[in-house]
């Protein structure tokens, strides 16, 4: 019996998801659906072609940063999450959540500290937010709750110093059960100031 290495099919999405890495990291491109289908455009890919799934855009992007970011990126993810601890210190009475890139480590110099909080009112945190002299733009986001339904959530976008800051407001009720991330198979990872603190006080000095 033969043993058949990867099939173009799976060589095809490699080469997809490693383009959109590079798209990510370089261009800023957040949408991981949109970096797919404009890699696979430059690729002279069919865009009906099966894509890579959003875990292996990740495994890409991480491997892009190894080879070709390795020196700044650590102290960047650091610098980030030291933000991300003073994001969430200002946050501290709804009860934040720090998400994304910046805790998964994966972040590069187009990322946001993008936090969670929680309120059933998202006027008590523009509220917050004005009585303390903060600048904002709302906007807003779209999370999967589960595999069937998606909602959007007002969001408050602002700069602290030369750092985004992303702020989406859920209702009490998801603090325990978090969205879906991007894969759309398992909850979302998140993490309390504690949390950060443990990881700040874990890695080494960039």
């Amino acid at each position: 019996m033969h043993r058949h290495g990867p099939g173009r099919g799976d060589e095809t999405r490699r080469r997809i998801a490693v383009e959109a890495a590079r798209l990510i990291s370089e261009d800023g491109i957040r949408d991981y659906h949109a970096a797919k289908r404009k890699a696979a455009a430059r690729l002279g890919v069919q865009v009906d072609t099966a894509l890579p799934k959003n875990a292996e855009i990740e495994d890409a992007l991480r491997e892009y940063q190894r080879l070709f970011d390795a020196e700044d990126q650590p102290r960047r993810l650091r610098d980030l999450r030291e933000s991300a601890r003073e994001a969430l210190r200002f946050f501290e009475r709804f009860e934040p959540r720090l998400v994304g890139a910046v805790l998964d480590g994966s972040a590069d110099r187009h990322s946001s500290v993008c936090l969670h909080v929680f309120s059933e009112n998202a006027e008590a945190v523009a509220g917050f937010l004005d009585e303390r002299g903060v600048p904002y733009e709302q906007q807003a986001r779209p999370l999967r709750l589960t595999r069937e339904v998606q909602r959007e959530f007002p969001a408050f976008v602002f700069s602290a110093g030369e750092v985004p800051v992303d702020v989406i407001v859920l209702p009490e009720e998801l603090l325990r059960q978090a969205p879906l991330d991007r894969s759309g198979e398992k909850p979302m990872r998140r993490a309390s100031l504690a949390t950060l603190e443990e990881l700040l006080a874990a890695a080494p000095p960039a």
